[in-house]
């Protein structure tokens, strides 16, 4: 079996990693077939798709097995990247969590088995890693107890994934993802950050002790990284699980600074206190790439320069 993406389907493609990988598909002469149901995506994300001869895009859920079927046709790979990934305010609904990510990945992993598709690259999250002891965190530390609802159902779709791959003959890749930031941004800190500063530039509420360690990523690097992975491994076999982040981590407090002051702003901050600023909030999160790194990827925008590009796409976009 080739490595070769001739024909995508992905799943959350009109959010904001997913649009940026559709781009990249389709500029590299991909086949793309978009498949979100707009609770949180954007169609002005797919603009590039829509006007692309090789661009489709199907509205519909992907716990809806015959849509997902339908779309399956002539696919050869999917990227499921469709997912609640509202951390934050998982207590407040929680079985969101288990029905958008666990179930859905169950549903789309049967689908694909009745298309005859079994290739699929699977975005998972560092956040599976819970508080873990060991940092830099690789990818074969033991796993922690969850500590939200989001990591605990990420685990149970990469089991899900492992379990096809081992009984049907899949082939999988799983990538465990830092924060992700760059154009199209719409959740996290930064955004949450910004669109507070906008509103007041002279007090910022931080939840937690603002010295939370966070590694962020940019979205072009996010991309090149998960294509990288999928072309290391064309053959089915046990799911190949991936670290994709940097060597870099920011405290909360200097993220702060550094989109204070693109914005021209110097506020009062106002620490709520304690190490973690919800449930579920991991007070560091660094992850081990050097399993990704030896495929020749590796970060090309330090962490800075990805929260200025996301502000200055804030600026414009937001």
């Amino acid at each position: 079996m080739s490595g070769a993406v001739q024909r995508a389907l992905i799943t959350g493609g009109a959010g904001f990693i997913g649009s940026n990988l559709a781009d990249r598909l389709l500029a590299d002469g991909v086949q793309v077939v978009v498949y979100d149901n707009f609770s949180t995506g954007r169609h002005e994300f797919l603009e590039g798709v829509l006007t692309h001869p090789y661009g489709d895009v199907v509205k519909a859920d992907v716990l809806d097995g015959k849509a997902l079927r339908e779309a399956l046709e002539g696919c050869d790979t999917v990227f499921h990247l469709q997912a609640n990934a509202d951390v934050r305010h998982g207590l407040e609904h929680p079985r969101r969590d288990l029905e958008q990510n666990a179930l859905a990945t169950s549903e789309l992993l049967e689908a694909m088995r009745d298309a005859g598709v079994t290739r699929m690259g699977f975005a998972s999250s560092g956040s599976v890693y819970g508080e873990p002891d060991l940092v830099p965190t690789p990818e074969d530390a033991p796993m922690p107890i969850q500590t939200s609802l989001y990591g605990a159902s990420k685990v149970a779709a990469e089991g899900t994934l492992h379990a096809y791959c081992h009984g049907f003959g899949f082939t999988g890749v799983v990538f465990r993802f830092v924060s992700i930031l760059g154009e199209r941004y719409t959740h996290g800190h930064v955004i949450d950050f910004y669109r507070a500063l906008r509103a007041d530039p002279s007090r910022l509420r931080v939840l937690g002790d603002g010295r939370q360690r966070k590694s962020y990523l940019y979205v072009g690097d996010c991309v090149q990284g998960m294509l990288t992975a999928m072309a290391a491994h064309p053959e089915p076999g046990d799911a190949a699980v991936y670290n994709v982040g940097t060597n870099e981590t920011v405290t909360v407090d200097d993220s702060v600074a550094i989109i204070a002051q693109r914005l021209g702003a110097s506020p009062v901050v106002e620490h709520t206190g304690g190490k973690r600023g919800w449930p579920g909030d991991s007070p560091l999160i660094l992850l081990d790439c050097r399993k990704l790194r030896a495929l020749g990827w590796s970060p090309t925008l330090p962490t800075d320069q990805a929260v200025l590009r996301t502000v200055d796409w804030l600026e414009t976009n937001a």
